[in-house]
């Protein structure tokens, strides 16, 4: 059975590890503390810390590797799976989650994000690569900055008369989400 499911908590140390087939896989385990305030003693308590298996995949888990590091506060979303083990000794069960969204939780810091362009997008030549407003996937041409040169009524003549008196309005034109 298999649930969605988004944790927030600390992780340990990431391991990458890049199969046969050339697939990085990105391992962790996240631990989720309960806090809840005390009234009587006017304090926050740690309650019981829940521990989860991650894994992630691709390029989510190339770029989980690359932004964290063991100790950072993060978000995981994706399936959730109990898997049942037994050794000669004991046996128990453990919480996978197949991560589809990480990140990390701003709550406890800041963060930049570089957008990875990736070999499915090469930038075309009318797209600029280093614009920070560029919408990946759509079809843009560039921003085009028009002053409305039109008058009351849309007459050009009484706006070239009353330049002076009428209020210039920029019109950007902007790429369709």
């Amino acid at each position: 059975m298999s649930e969605s499911i988004t944790v927030v908590g600390n992780i340990t140390a990431p391991e990458l590890k890049v199969t046969a087939d050339g697939v990085e896989i990105l391992n962790f385990r996240i631990a989720s503390t309960e806090r809840r305030y005390d009234k009587a003693e006017e304090t926050w308590m740690d309650g019981v810390t829940s521990w989860y298996s991650v894994s992630a995949f691709r390029r989510l888990a190339d770029h989980g590797h690359r932004s964290f590091r063991k100790g950072d506060r993060v978000m995981v979303s994706g399936r959730l799976r109990m898997r049942s083990w037994e050794t000669p000794t004991k046996k128990g069960v453990t919480a996978e989650i197949d991560a589809d969204m990480l990140g990390h939780d701003l709550l406890w810091g800041t963060t930049t994000f570089h957008r990875d362009g990736g070999p499915s997008r090469p930038a075309s030549e009318s797209e600029p690569t280093d614009s920070p407003w560029a919408v990946p996937g759509a079809e843009s041409g560039p921003v085009v900055d028009e002053w409305e040169t039109t008058g009351p009524g849309g007459d050009e003549a009484a706006a070239v008369a009353d330049e002076e008196a009428q209020p210039r309005v920029l019109v950007a034109a902007a790429a369709p989400f």
